[in-house]
């Protein structure tokens, strides 16, 4: 299982870049906005999108799986910041409250007790008051349908590669007890194309 996680960051590199996501960016104008200045980054990758948020006088802790991810952004300046090497699945690792929570392209790869649990836990760490956004992918993505069906709206698109498609019901289900805020869609620059995803904002009151 380490194996496979790690071939899949490498994998995500390639596919994801350098440049920090459109929605990211849009979050840390979102939590600047609303005074977010400590926040969890859950699936922290390599650290593309934790540098936005560091630029702009925002704490970030993260939790990443691979230790080659961890490594590499720590190679990259990242190495004062604490990174939890380990799988969101194990949250919480610390007992603190967030003002913040950003999770890009993460949860669409977890089986349905497993997104039950990481969201109601990711929302146990918020602060009151606090938002938590989840970017995920929707089934307007080309891969939707495709591969071998695993259950309802879950797909295995390729070997190891299992993936939940949401839409606004699945939405509705699985955060509409978790302050549930809005849900845009957007587009996400990849490869040159652009993948369909969703911006899932929560607010802890």
């Amino acid at each position: 299982m380490i194996e496979f996680w790690e071939s899949s960051f490498i994998e995500k590199q390639l596919m994801w870049g350098a440049e920090p996501a459109d929605s990211a960016i849009q979050a840390k104008d979102f939590f600047i906005a609303n005074n977010a200045r400590d926040i969890l980054l859950p699936g922290f990758g390599y650290g593309r999108n934790a540098r936005i948020f560091l630029d702009n006088g925002i704490k970030v802790t993260g939790i990443e799986i691979s230790k080659t991810a961890i490594d590499l952004a720590q190679a990259q300046g990242a190495d004062n910041m604490t990174v939890y090497h380990g799988s969101v699945t194990d949250m919480p690792f610390d007992n603190k409250l967030y003002d913040g929570i950003f999770c890009f392209a993460l949860i669409h790869l977890l089986n349905n007790r497993e997104r039950k649990k990481f969201i109601r836990d990711c929302y146990d760490q918020l602060k009151p008051g606090g938002y938590m956004i989840f970017v995920t992918i929707s089934k307007k993505a080309p891969m939707y349908g495709k591969g071998r069906k695993l259950s309802k709206e879950r797909f295995e698109a390729r070997k190891g590669v299992q993936l939940f498609f949401y839409d606004a019901d699945s939405i509705q289900r699985e955060f509409g007890k978790y302050g549930l805020v809005e849900f845009p869609e957007m587009e996400e620059p990849n490869n040159g194309a652009s993948l369909s995803f969703i911006a899932i904002k929560c607010k802890k009151e």
